[in-house]
């Protein structure tokens, strides 16, 4: 009961949230036009910082695990290369990039990080499984929503050029770089410049949330619910189901095991609606998978943490 009334704690303020974008474009408190500027001034700005806070306070050799960080990679590169295979069967070709995202893209280090302190007291090995998956959730997000656009233009050499473009200058692969390189170099970060970081970081989550609530249609989200329901049971049930065996097979335990849970089954990111959006995708099913991701998760990590912890695992 513990688990699960933390696990609500954790997950359901996030979706309530998000309704209260809904209420405040329902009152006029935000319109259209407002709400699109909050969707790119997440995307541009804090959710770069984000990424970029996440990576450079991170300490890559105090706490580097090489076989952890390549197990956190390889299985989120299978699983974004299957979610990718599944997405062929969807009758919409338009919602596929979206689709792809929406199933493999976790809340790592926001609702992961959360969910592991609550159980250990720190952030776990949280660190390093943000340092094997991170970076390549945002890297696929970019290539996956660039190539896969509702409208796609016919493969060229000015297309491939202004994709590979569209990814190197993308606001979150310039946040990641910037992180990766100010710990690599182990850079000081004065007290004045890391709370200025915090301070805009911060703002990502409940911005985003509630932009994305704002811009929630509920007719357009019904007629995108199987696929949306697909994505979910992708994200929450699937890939912890054949990925975690194979890391109590490898003897992961405890922390790392609790880490790639959060990795396989935690709900799908926020930022994968404001990336969708800002990319030329609708955003509604992204938006669908977020909100039904976000309210299932408090019941089925709890039972996946209840399972691990009857066989002693954690």
């Amino acid at each position: 009961m513990e688990n699960l009334i933390f696990s609500l704690n954790a997950t359901l303020p996030i979706f309530f949230t998000m309704i209260l974008g809904g209420l405040f474009r329902k009152t006029g408190l935000m319109d259209e036009s407002f709400v699109n500027k909050m969707n790119k001034f997440v995307f541009k700005a804090a959710l770069p910082v984000l990424v970029f806070q996440d990576l450079a306070t991170v300490d890559f050799w105090e706490v580097w695990d090489t076989r952890f960080v390549l197990f956190c990679f390889l299985a989120t590169l299978i699983s974004i290369l299957a979610v990718a295979a599944v997405s062929y069967l969807l009758k919409d070709k338009t919602i596929q990039g979206e689709f792809i995202q929406a199933a493999y893209r976790s809340s790592a280090a926001i609702l992961g990080i959360a969910f592991i302190q609550n159980i250990y007291g720190n952030a776990g090995m949280a660190p390093l499984m943000i340092i094997g998956t991170v970076p390549l959730y945002n890297v696929m997000a970019v290539v996956v929503l660039s190539v896969m656009k509702p409208v796609r233009e016919p493969i060229s050499r000015q297309v491939v050029g202004k994709t590979l473009k569209g990814i190197v200058t993308n606001p979150i692969i310039l946040g990641i770089l910037a992180g990766m390189v100010w710990s690599l170099l182990k850079i000081p970060m004065p007290i004045i410049l890391e709370k200025t970081v915090k301070n805009v970081a911060v703002l990502a989550t409940p911005i985003g949330l509630m932009a994305m609530g704002a811009s929630f249609d509920l007719k357009q989200a019904t007629e995108k619910m199987r696929p949306a329901a697909l994505a979910t049971f992708i994200k929450l049930v699937v890939l912890a189901a054949i990925f975690l065996p194979v890391a109590v097979h490898m003897g992961f335990t405890r922390e790392k095991l609790v880490a790639i849970l959060v990795m396989l089954g935690s709900a799908t990111t926020v930022s994968c609606y404001i990336m969708a959006k800002n990319m030329g995708h609708e955003g509604t099913l992204t938006s669908s998978t977020v909100m039904l991701t976000t309210f299932f998760s408090a019941f089925t990590l709890t039972a996946w943490l209840y399972i691990l912890k009857t066989l002693g695992l954690v």
